[in-house]
Formats: C-alpha cells, sequence, structure tokens
C-alpha cells in the first residue's frame, strides 16, 4: 500500500502545480453557474407548478455541479495513451506493483489536485454571494462528505476503466467519449436528475452515473434526508465494488493478450 500512496503524494503535488490552469477553470465554472443559476431561475418564476426539488435545493445542487464536476471521468490519461500506444506500458508492467490500483490511485491523485484548486474557492464565493447554503444539519453535512469520497471512488473506477478500454483500441477516443457523454448526462450535471421524466426515473436510480454527482448534492441539500443517506451511499458504493471487478477482470484478459510494440 505504501507504493500507492506514495503515487498519490507525488501526482498530488503534479498536479498542484497548475495554478493558472486552475484559475481559468474557476472563472470558466463561475460564469456557467451563473448562466444556469438565471435559466432555473426563470423557471421557477414562470412556472406555477410544484416542482420535484425546491430552488433553494437546485441552486445549491447547481453550485456543487459547477464545484466538483471534475469528479466526472472528462478525459484519458494522455501520459498513459502514449505508454499504451508506443509500448512504454511495459515499464508499468516491470514494476512491483498491481497495475489496476497504480492507475486507480493515479487517476485519483489528478481528480483530487484538480478538485482542490476549483472547488474550494468556488465553493467559499458560490457561498458568500451567490445563494449557495450550507447543509441543513451536521448529519447531512457528514453524509454529503462521505457520500463524496464514494462519489470519487467511483469517478476512479469509470475513469480506470476507460484507460484498460485502451488495450484494444488505437486511441480510445471513442469509449472515452461515450462514456463522458453518459456521465455527464445522466449524473444530473446538466440538469438535475430529480427534473427528469417519471417514466426514466427507475433507470436513472439503477444506473452508477447518479452516484457521481446527484447523490451527494441531494443529500447535502437535504432532498435526501439523513435517514435515507445510508441506503444511497450504499448503492454508490455497490457500483463502485462493481466497476472495480469489472475493470479488473477486463485487464486480466488484456495482459493475457498483450503485445508490447517491438517485442
Amino acid at each position: 500500500m505504501s507504493a500507492y500512496v506514495a503515487l498519490f503524494k507525488a501526482r498530488l503535488q503534479m498536479g498542484l502545480q497548475y495554478r493558472a490552469a486552475a484559475l481559468a477553470g474557476l472563472g470558466t465554472q463561475l460564469f456557467w453557474g451563473i448562466i444556469r443559476l438565471m435559466i432555473f431561475e426563470a423557471f421557477f418564476r414562470s412556472s406555477a407548478a410544484p416542482q420535484p426539488i425546491t430552488y433553494q435545493q437546485t441552486v445549491d445542487y447547481l453550485w456543487l455541479t459547477q464545484a466538483l464536476l471534475l469528479i466526472l471521468p472528462m478525459r484519458l490519461e494522455g501520459e498513459i495513451q502514449q505508454m499504451i500506444r508506443t509500448g512504454a506500458v511495459a515499464y508499468e508492467l516491470a514494476r512491483p506493483t498491481d497495475l489496476y490500483w497504480f492507475w486507480f490511485f493515479r487517476s485519483g491523485a489528478g481528480r483530487t489536485a484538480a478538485l482542490a484548486l476549483r472547488a474550494a474557492p468556488l465553493y467559499l464565493l458560490a457561498w458568500l454571494f451567490l445563494g449557495l447554503k450550507a447543509p441543513p444539519s451536521w448529519a447531512s453535512a457528514g453524509a454529503f462528505l462521505l457520500s463524496l469520497a464514494c462519489a470519487s471512488a467511483l469517478g476512479c473506477a469509470l475513469a480506470t476503466l476507460m484507460t484498460i478500454s485502451l488495450l484494444w483500441t488505437v486511441s480510445g477516443e471513442g469509449i472515452s467519449r461515450l462514456l463522458n457523454l453518459l456521465a455527464y448526462v445522466f449524473s444530473g450535471s446538466v440538469v438535475p436528475l430529480p427534473f427528469y421524466p417519471a417514466w426514466a426515473q427507475r433507470a436513472l436510480a439503477f444506473l452508477p452515473f447518479g452516484g457521481l454527482m446527484d447523490t451527494p448534492f441531494r443529500i447535502y441539500s437535504g432532498h435526501i434526508p439523513p435517514e435515507e443517506a445510508l441506503g444511497a451511499i450504499g448503492h454508490q458504493i455497490v457500483w463502485t465494488v462493481a466497476l472495480i471487478l469489472l475493470g479488473r477482470w477486463i485487464l486480466g484478459r488484456g495482459l493475457r493478450r498483450l503485445t508490447v510494440q517491438g517485442g
């Protein structure tokens, strides 16, 4: 385990160096957050029908989406893509570590660094000036933090699965774009999942993507009360374990058939 912790620390320190990129990302997320907030405010003002979540819960949901967007498996890691394409992945195989967990912790470190630089300042700005409220209770806050940790692990499992797919593809762009699109639409990052039609709710509740954003954000706002949060967190954990087992199985099959270029 010490090797994975050392890898996590090293990649985290590397990611924390890109402060200018994080500042640009913060400005972008803040801009789009204000646009989305205006859209939903107009929606609530123009509709007299009862809505599945309140306006304040929607505001909380929107700003958390902007602050924590990088939990989503956005793209493949270019360095690993290049290693697999050129055959330099042989160096990864020579390490005295489990390749799956090596890639898993590497993904987690990159995601944590980006979130550390963007999430905290955006959350603070939204809380001070743009309508974001604190969780309704300490129980909700604690359940949110636990659910957020599970969401991060789930995102790493999906990202690692995308990386493993490179063993069968030339560039990996196809699976990357497809999985990114599915996660982006069905996690709640475009429209909060409670606003989707009733006929879609059962499928959305079953799929893993809601565990990336919808579950922790609704726990934060109190839409999922603390007494129901454990069931929602359990759903995140089950999908994370399932995706890890699937990823390890696929990686094992891939490594048994892998031919390194030039050897």
